[in-house]
């Protein structure tokens, strides 16, 4: 730009002249101190312009290295996982209807949350209220017959049956006394043989009445038999089971919620009929409840990485929902099932997770990151300061102005740092990246076998 302002300024003094000269006006003393000046002033705007381009185009100085302090730090080796939020098995039920009928009332919707025990729906219920009145008819009817069978014959039926008994009986005697008699006649040759036969007619029909009032006084004393019993116990139980199942299906047209939650799904509406079926797969869901502080974590981790990985490891992740959040966990399983998707195999690791605050929600994509091992306190570098040169591992210690090679031995290693083993002590200032230029000085390298 100041080369600019000194070739418009010599310009300018040109453009002066070329008009006094066809003017005709003399130049005077004053004139021609103010081209000087003119003159001077456009030298000096290009002296500073190019003072100024050679301050910027010129080349840098020497730029020393990045350094690092080696300090103590907590070192941790770690596996890195994709994975999913997913309820526990059992924190997610499908609740839905036993038996078939008309749903008469809905008392949840989406989002809602409820407690154990609590109304989700009502189906009617009328036809259940008169099956269950009848069942109990039933059982008393049966229970009262079953109380004849064991109290048996009432006192008067008895008594009866006795009298009858004797009467036969005293029949019997007058009939054997009245044969013997007329037998004797017809010895003596008082009376015709067909008196006697009467007489022992008689007598006949006087012993079969005697043997007939017998059985039925036995029949009446022991009305009913063992079996009899079983019967009539039997049939009490059969219509006491029947009650219990008017009354279960009673119980199931009000469908309540089997543990506290979130309803997340809501798949029926009030005033629609629904049926049921014996499978489960056929059974109508009326909503999906799931209880969200029971979640966990399906990290897939790599077939490569799975042997560093056991139960009872502590792991971190995070959700792309809240990205700068960092909620934690613990492995409680490792699937023996391998998964195998586009070729690559993958374990399921299950990682239990505390979800009080509720941000957690199913399905929602977790970067895992899993602590398989922690070593506290130890030496260590950032990575880039480790080089691998002539088989051992060195770092470029500085000591004042130069920088000094020096073999070291290494332990764990995680994304950022190294652990230093020997060759380095704390406070010590190393080359991160490249030494450049600077000035480097080997030392005696250590024993063969350190690394």
């Amino acid at each position: 730009m100041q080369t600019e302002l000194a070739k418009a300024a010599v310009e300018t003094m040109r453009r002066d002249a070329i008009t006094d000269r066809r003017a005709g006006r003399p130049r005077t003393m004053g004139d021609r101190r103010k081209l000087v000046w003119i003159g001077m002033a456009g030298v000096a705007i290009a002296l500073a312009g190019a003072a100024g381009w050679y301050t910027i185009t010129r080349p840098a100085g020497p730029i020393g290295p990045a350094i690092a302090v080696v300090t103590r730090r907590d070192l941790s080796a770690t596996v890195t996982a994709t994975g999913t939020i997913k309820a526990m098995v059992g924190a997610e039920v499908k609740v839905g209807s036993r038996i078939p009928g008309r749903v008469e009332q809905l008392a949840v919707q989406v989002g809602d949350r409820v407690k154990t025990g609590q109304v989700i729906a009502r189906l009617e219920q009328d036809d259940l209220h008169a099956a269950v009145e009848k069942a109990r008819a039933d059982l008393a009817a049966d229970e009262a017959r079953l109380a004849t069978v064991r109290n048996g014959a009432r006192a008067q039926e008895i008594q009866s049956a006795e009298a009858a008994f004797r009467q036969a009986e005293a029949n019997r005697l007058l009939a054997q006394v009245n044969l013997d008699r007329y037998r004797q006649l017809y010895q003596d040759g008082g009376i015709a043989l067909q008196v006697v036969d009467t007489a022992a007619r008689d007598y006949d029909v006087a012993v079969a009445q005697v043997h007939n009032t017998r059985e039925q006084l036995s029949l009446i004393r022991e009305k009913y038999t063992v079996e009899d019993l079983w019967y009539a116990e039997a049939q009490v139980q059969q219509a006491r089971a029947a009650l219990r199942i008017a009354e279960a299906n009673l119980g199931y047209a009000t469908i309540m919620a089997p543990m506290g939650g979130v309803v997340a799904s809501v798949s029926t509406q009030q005033g629609e009929t629904v049926t049921s079926g014996s499978a489960a797969a056929q059974a109508p869901t009326f909503v999906t409840i799931i209880d969200l502080n029971r979640l966990q974590v399906d990290a897939y981790v790599d077939e490569t990485d799975i042997g560093k990985v056991h139960v009872a490891q502590e792991a971190t992740f995070t959700v792309d929902a809240f990205p700068d959040q960092e909620f934690t966990g613990k492995a409680t399983a490792i699937y023996p099932k391998a998964l195998i998707q586009q070729n690559v195999v993958t374990y399921d690791v299950v990682i239990a997770i505390d979800n009080r605050e509720g941000l957690l929600r199913p399905d929602m994509t977790a970067n895992t990151t899993i602590l398989v091992a922690k070593r506290e306190k130890v030496l260590a570098v950032p990575n880039q300061a480790v080089r691998r040169e002539d088989g051992e591992r060195v770092a470029f210690v500085q000591e004042g102005n130069r920088f000094v090679r020096q073999p070291i031995k290494t332990g764990w290693k995680d994304k950022n740092y190294t652990e230093v083993v020997s060759g380095l002590k704390e406070g010590d200032r190393v080359v991160v990246g490249e030494v450049g230029n600077a000035r480097v000085q080997a030392r005696e390298s250590l024993p063969p076998g350190a690394k």
